[in-house]
């Protein structure tokens, strides 16, 4: 691996966990709730389309693979945030909050899928 390739995704990688930073903040603070992750789940649906799009939109432009990564491995990487997701999902076990966690796990789950789906479908009719 060189260090182009490295520099790629960690300047991707910094964007990344600073939008989802503010953004999984601002929309926790606007629901003005402490039960469920809203931020979290938030992210990772925006992450995940935004993968599918830029996965179809990547494979019809010219990209290097720096250009690629800087995007895919390193912005919607640290975007979506797949550990946070997890650890949020055990609190609510631990704290016998089954309804939630289960809430957690499906929503982030068959979401995060459609959107990334979605994602794949906004593509192709925009660029057919």
């Amino acid at each position: 691996m060189n260090i182009g390739l490295l520099l790629a995704v960690g300047t991707g990688g910094f964007f990344g966990a600073v939008t989802r930073l503010m953004l999984s903040t601002w929309v926790q603070e606007r629901l003005n709730t402490t039960g469920f992750p809203y931020g979290t789940l938030t992210v990772n649906i925006l992450g995940s389309f935004l993968m599918g799009f830029l996965f179809m939109y990547f494979s019809h432009i010219n990209l290097n693979i720096h250009q690629k990564l800087i995007f895919t491995t390193g912005l919607l990487g640290a975007l979506t945030t797949f550990s946070t997701f997890s650890m949020e999902t055990i609190i609510l076990l631990k704290e016998e909050e089954y309804i939630n966690a289960i809430l957690n796990i499906f929503l982030n789950v068959s979401l995060s899928m459609g959107a990334t789906y979605l994602g794949i479908v906004l593509f192709r009719l925009i660029y057919k």
